[in-house]
């Protein structure tokens, strides 16, 4: 009897999850923004909990259904066309000989709808950030006033920061993507900033469950000043870090398994920052041979 209710039980869970992955790259275009609140576990100590059920705000229209089936069946479609070219839709020959890539630039406001900026106001903080076009539309500025004031709820200790981050790639049917950078060495950007330093994290999601959500940083500081400045970071100097920390087992950047990129300040001044990106792009040195700069531990040596 008891090996019966065990079959049973596992039968269903199963069908259950294959149930859940049919219907969920489905659904997932209809229930993003509920799925995003439901997701966004943070609440400010001492704010009420919401009463009505983010299920509840989701629009279940018949219409939007398909009209959202049509255009990830197109993107699907083109993602195909795609991979059948090439990688990244572009013909092996070229792939194999590229030496740089442009990955943002920024020209209109569809380029600044690629990126997301946040600061300490999601935790009670002050700090304030903006993101808008520069002069003649020809770069991104990030701008904005640091204030390191700790919210007085008891509970956070440490304030004042401010970020922009670009969206992470999605697929057809909600589908998660990765950036392949792996055929390059180097991040090339072009900026201008106030002389703050700001630090570049790389997100990455690699194979192995124990290095899930991996960032990386590198503090760029900035000169200041009127004149442009065009920066060449080699991805062997990016560190391994956590919750602000640096992790004590280092290993390089899974370059094929970028989730996304972004720019932080929190360099603990009060006062306005602002910071001018031109582009940001990939370049290939062969003249650049480090494959780390950091040292490696070996875990559980051999004696």
């Amino acid at each position: 009897m008891a090996l019966t209710i065990t079959w049973l039980n596992s039968t269903y869970l199963r069908g259950r999850c294959c149930r859940q992955k049919v219907l969920c790259p489905l659904l997932g275009p209809l229930l993003s923004d509920s799925m995003s609140k439901l997701y966004s576990s943070y609440r400010r100590p001492g704010s009420q909990p919401e009463k009505k059920k983010s299920w509840q705000n989701t629009d279940f229209s018949f219409k939007k259904g398909i009209d959202v089936l049509k255009t990830q069946l197109s993107l699907l479609k083109k993602e195909t066309e795609d991979y059948l070219i090439g990688p990244g839709g572009r013909p092996l020959s070229h792939y194999l000989l590229e030496q740089t890539r442009v990955l943002w630039e920024f020209r209109s406001q569809e380029d600044l709808k690629k990126w997301v900026i946040s600061s300490d106001v999601e935790i009670g903080g002050k700090s304030e950030v903006y993101l808008k076009l520069g002069r003649n539309n020809q770069a991104a500025l990030l701008y904005g006033t640091l204030n390191t004031e700790v919210p007085r709820d008891g509970e956070t200790k440490y304030s004042g920061y401010c970020s922009m981050r670009a969206k992470p790639p999605v697929g057809s049917f909600a589908r998660k993507k990765y950036y392949d950078w792996s055929n390059f060495n180097s991040l090339y950007l072009r900026v201008r900033g106030d002389g703050r330093p700001w630090m570049i994290n790389i997100y990455t999601d690699p194979y192995f469950s124990h290095q899930k959500d991996d960032l990386y940083n590198y503090f760029m500081f900035t000169r200041g000043g009127p004149y442009w400045e065009e920066i060449k970071i080699p991805f062997s100097k990016f560190f391994l870090s956590s919750r602000g920390r640096v992790q004590d087992d280092q290993h390089p950047i899974w370059l094929d398994k970028i989730s996304t990129l972004g720019f932080t300040i929190g360099d603990k001044i009060d006062g306005p920052f602002q910071l001018e990106i031109d582009f940001i792009g990939l370049l290939n040195d062969r003249a650049h041979t480090e494959e780390f700069a950091y040292e490696m531990y070996e875990k559980n040596p051999r004696v």
